[in-house]
């Protein structure tokens, strides 16, 4: 049975970055927002990169994005998905990416992890006229990479802030 995705992007007309993962986990449904499971390193690898401390609450995580102008949404808009393994995701329909941020400041796209990259690439249409950049995901199942070669990584989004 097809699930819904649960909440809607984190967006504003200032954005200038658009952070796409592929689907909320469960913990991340449970809580109502992105990159909720402790174990995923995306807070981590943003706070170190953007020189703030660690959010510890949905408020504060808020407030790291507004400040540097980070959106966040995911792909996938629904999905079949067995608990909250990429692997397991069947079905998949996609998100209208490039209608939500046409009227925002956003000059790039980038995918946390490799279904959120493929699903983009193959699925996403139309597509924005900026670039998308496929970044390593930082969930805890990607053990291949510490979290210091993520944050070495995720540098790119300096770039564009």
């Amino acid at each position: 049975m097809p699930i819904a995705h649960p909440f809607p992007p984190f967006i504003s007309r200032n954005s200038r970055v658009l952070i796409l993962g592929s689907f909320p986990s469960v913990r991340s449904r449970a809580e109502g927002f992105y990159y909720g499971h402790p174990q995923n390193r995306f807070w981590q690898v943003l706070a170190a990169l953007l020189e703030e401390e660690l959010p510890a609450d949905l408020v504060s995580k808020q407030r790291l994005l507004e400040k540097h102008r980070i959106a966040l949404w995911d792909v996938i808009a629904s999905c079949e998905i067995t608990g909250s393994s990429d692997l397991s995701i069947k079905n998949a329909q996609v998100n209208p990416i490039a209608d939500i941020i046409a009227a925002t400041g956003i000059r790039v796209i980038l995918l946390n992890g490799g279904t959120a990259t493929r699903l983009y690439e193959k699925r996403a249409a139309p597509k924005p006229d900026i670039p998308a950049l496929a970044l390593p995901s930082t969930s805890a199942a990607n053990a291949a990479w510490r979290l210091p070669q993520l944050i070495a990584s995720w540098g790119v989004i300096r770039n564009f802030l």
